[in-house]
């Protein structure tokens, strides 16, 4: 019980954190420059930007995105009960709270590769610490999955796509091709940047050796690296010859070492390496209540 309760603390220690690192993103860079990386926060900076005209700084940033949200937590309270809200309800209004206290500061200044890359890193990394706590920050995810359930033949991930090109469209309209050139290479650097946090960093590498001197591959493997190998029974198409297919995971250092035994033994070998991430067992990385 205690130990439910302490991981639940960390999760909403997770969003308050991540919710924070978005919300300096967009306050001291993506606002300063007019990057447009889609989703409700993309969409408040296209709407501050034209409404600076009829009311001095334009409509505030963190207003904007609460009333964004309210209809779409509505509908989705209707129609999806509250189960389905849960902590992302928690990070909708918290984003919302730290775009109304972190103070306005010119980050990057005229720098857009660097407005770009830092703000890719901080959504990055925001996004990736709120995920991982079980929830979103509401805005074109729900409104994504609210579509969806109306259009089954699309995924949540396909409209969301849609949604988000086209508030970046909007935003090539309202800033510009230029702003908008570098709002694609930040949501590549954000994107990357997430997935490495929730995939983790600490990459194998995998082996797929084919060869008929599979027996003595196989002990040399073992022996010489310390690493389990697994056989797997296989067929040849073409041939039709039936074969032993090794499988070894092992750490990137190791996999020259793996291709030069292989060599050694059989030099007509063919050899798959591919990369890993989250290796979890003996020699990798350890089991714990985050897996």
């Amino acid at each position: 019980m205690r130990a439910n309760v302490w991981k639940e603390l960390e999760n909403y220690f997770l969003i308050l954190l991540g919710t924070a690192l978005m919300a300096i993103a967009i306050q001291w860079i993506f606002d300063r420059v007019g990057l447009i990386t889609g989703g409700f926060t993309g969409l408040t900076i296209i709407i501050r930007n034209l409404t600076e005209a009829l009311l001095p700084g334009g409509i505030p940033l963190w207003l904007t995105n609460i009333v964004l949200n309210i209809p779409i937590f509505l509908y989705s309270y209707i129609r999806f009960g509250k189960n389905y809200i849960g902590k992302t309800g928690f990070a909708t209004i918290l984003l919302s709270v730290w775009l109304y206290l972190i103070p306005v500061i010119d980050m990057s200044g005229d720098d857009y590769m660097l407005a770009a890359l830092f703000g890719g890193a901080f959504t990055g990394i925001g996004m990736a610490l709120v995920l991982k706590a079980g929830a979103t920050t509401g805005g074109t995810d729900m409104v994504a999955a609210i579509i969806q359930s109306h259009m089954r033949h699309y995924t949540v991930v396909q409209v969301m796509q849609v949604l988000d090109a086209a508030i970046v469209i909007l935003g090539l309209y309202v800033f510009g091709l230029r702003p908008t050139l570098y709002a694609v290479v930040s949501i590549f650097v954000s994107t990357k940047i997430s997935d490495a946090f929730l995939e983790g960093f600490k990459t194998s590498k995998a082996a797929f050796i084919i060869t008929n001197r599979y027996e003595e591959v196989a002990e040399r493997l073992m022996d010489e690296l310390d690493r389990g190998v697994t056989g797997l029974h296989a067929q040849g198409m073409y041939t039709e010859e039936k074969k032993c297919v090794l499988y070894c995971v092992v750490s990137r250092k190791e996999i020259v070492r793996v291709k030069e035994i292989v060599n050694d033994v059989d030099s007509s070998a063919f050899v798959i390496v591919s990369d890993v991430r989250e290796v979890l067992g003996e020699g990798f990385l350890e089991y714990s209540d985050d897996f």
